[in-house]
């Protein structure tokens, strides 16, 4: 299970309280206002932000004090964050190795995470080469081949048309399914959430709020949300 005991995080002048526990293998949708902290929350999770207070767990281990490379999270965020001037196959690599020194058994796990995620026969396109939609595929695949316990998502695919955007939520969801990894996902479509996610976190006010079943949060929202949705 991850918990986040009695924890506050600083974004700025911003501070956000989350004293909450999430399932292994769980799916949660990150959900509330624009500006609430969402981002902010699995930032910290991943280690890129640090807690003011409290602690943060995973299982038996306290990762805390631990840099982003060393906690069992791979976080997929809203750009995707690809290097045009790499391949598809380079930029998958760099999840496997970040200083892009491939050998053929990484080079032939690129390719089965590029096949996996429908982009086999384009390993050697740059970015540029690629749909919007292939991009997607490319930074997913990249999170794939690190196998991580905890799947961060940050609305990469706030982009994508509808069709599209429906497409890779059910690829993440297959994946987690196999993998059997722990996801959490900032979105700010509720139907993406009721899509792939069981539990929802309602992040508003300050505070991120322990999940709730994303139909009954949805189906019945407090005020704040309700607002938000309109």
């Amino acid at each position: 299970m991850l918990k986040l005991e009695d924890c506050v995080i600083g974004n700025g002048d911003f501070t956000l309280h989350a004293d909450l526990g999430v399932a292994a293998g769980d799916s949660v949708a990150v959900i509330g206002p624009s500006g609430a902290g969402k981002s902010t929350l699995l930032e910290a999770i991943a280690g890129f932000r640090p807690l003011v207070r409290g602690r943060l767990r995973w299982g038996a281990a306290d990762l805390t004090e631990l840099p982003p490379g060393r906690r069992p999270v791979a976080m997929l965020f809203q750009d995707g964050n690809l290097f045009p001037h790499l391949t598809a196959m380079q930029n998958v690599g760099l999840g496997l190795r970040p200083n892009g020194r491939l050998s053929a058994q990484d080079e032939a796990e690129a390719k089965a995470a590029l096949a996996r995620v429908g982009l086999s026969g384009m390993e050697a396109r740059k970015p540029a080469a690629l749909s919007g939609g292939q991009q997607s595929r490319v930074a997913l695949a990249r999170v794939l081949v690190q196998r991580r316990d905890l799947l961060l998502l940050d609305e990469p695919f706030a982009a994508l048309g509808p069709s599209l955007k429906a497409e890779m939520l059910d690829l993440v969801q297959e994946l987690v399914a196999e993998s059997g990894s722990t996801l959490m996902m900032v979105s700010h479509d509720p139907a993406d959430a009721r899509r792939i996610c069981e539990h929802a976190i309602l992040v508003a006010q300050n505070t991120a709020l322990p999940p709730k079943a994303t139909s009954e949060l949805l189906d019945k929202p407090p005020p704040v949300l309700r607002d938000y949705l309109g």
